[in-house]
């Protein structure tokens, strides 16, 4: 009887539960959705680590208008922090602007990248393998090779690379205050081509022999390049691996971060299953998952414990 004793006061304890993270469903103003995820072990394992939510802070500081240049002790400190979602690829990080789950699409623009009102220095836009697999920039997002000199492979060799987009390399140096400068410095139009992504991953920008590059999407026939939509709309693809069924249950779509199995993420309980168990209700506010640990297994093992220890 003293051997059943602490087994009964165990059943007599309420069952506990564990706290977990919840699966972020925002970054700044950007929904998050399945395939894409923030928190590891969340949405698709194909898109695992390609999206980073990061928060900075700028600081500025503002003086009194009649405040000697001395006077700092007068001066005032703000501080602003905003929040955004990065596409992190092998070439750097580069903003998410938009995500459209209808289309599949999502939108990334590098504010280093050059545009029709500003010049700036060349930096590679480079996907890795996996990448240009499952998330490759779209068809109708055009890179436009600038002030390219007359050896070019792609104006010699690799001219089949360049393809017409509406305008003309007249129009671009013409329409666009960056690029009117190439124009300018030379006695003749600087060649220029219009080409798609494969071109710049197979030779870069040195190799290519052209100074700048830009990138735009949605570009058609009435719109002028200073109009255009300049950054990179990437086209995304996930197999089906029962997330709508998880979803219908009210559990979140993710994966077992050690093997990478579909895992159904539900309310009140963590398993590999694609769907939540009967009767359970998804934690679709926000606020922290419940991992419910079954206290039958807990009260067991402990009276087996304490039985051996009696022995």
């Amino acid at each position: 009887m003293m051997l059943l004793l602490p087994f009964l006061l165990l059943l007599a304890l309420p069952c506990f539960t564990l706290s977990l993270p919840l699966c972020r469903n925002s970054c700044g103003n950007i929904h998050i959705d399945y395939p894409f995820a923030i928190d590891d072990g969340c949405g698709s394992p194909l898109y695992r680590n390609m999206l980073n939510c990061s928060t900075a802070t700028a600081t500025a500081t503002f003086a009194p208008p009649n405040a000697s240049a001395s006077a700092s002790t007068s001066a005032s400190i703000a501080s602003t922090s905003s929040t955004d979602l990065f596409f992190e690829t092998p070439s750097g990080s580069y903003k998410v602007e938009a995500i459209d789950y209808d289309s599949k699409t999502l939108t990334v623009y590098d504010p280093s990248m050059s545009t029709c009102t500003i010049l700036q220095p060349h930096h590679d836009f480079l996907m890795s393998d996996l990448q240009l697999a499952i998330i490759p920039p779209s068809p109708r997002t055009v890179f436009a090779l600038v002030n390219c000199s007359l050896d070019s492979p792609v104006l010699n060799r690799y001219k089949s690379l360049c393809f017409d987009n509406y305008h003309s390399c007249d129009d671009l140096y013409a329409s666009c205050t960056s690029f009117k400068i190439f124009q300018m410095l030379s006695n003749n139009t600087p060649p220029c081509c219009f080409t798609s992504y494969t071109t710049l991953r197979f030779m870069s920008i040195n190799i290519l022999d052209c100074t700048h590059f830009t990138s735009f999407y949605d570009a058609d026939k009435v719109n002028k390049p200073l109009d255009w939509s300049y950054g990179i709309k990437l086209s995304y693809g996930f197999p089906d691996t029962g997330c709508d069924g998880c979803r219908r249950s009210g559990g979140t779509c993710g994966f077992d971060v050690e093997t990478q199995g579909p895992l159904c993420i539900c309310s009140t309980t963590l398993n590999s299953t694609r769907e939540c168990g009967a009767g359970t209700v998804g934690d679709r506010e926000g606020g922290g998952k419940q991992l419910v640990v079954p206290f039958l297994t807990l009260i067991i093992t402990t009276a087996i414990a304490i039985a051996i220890s009696f022995l």
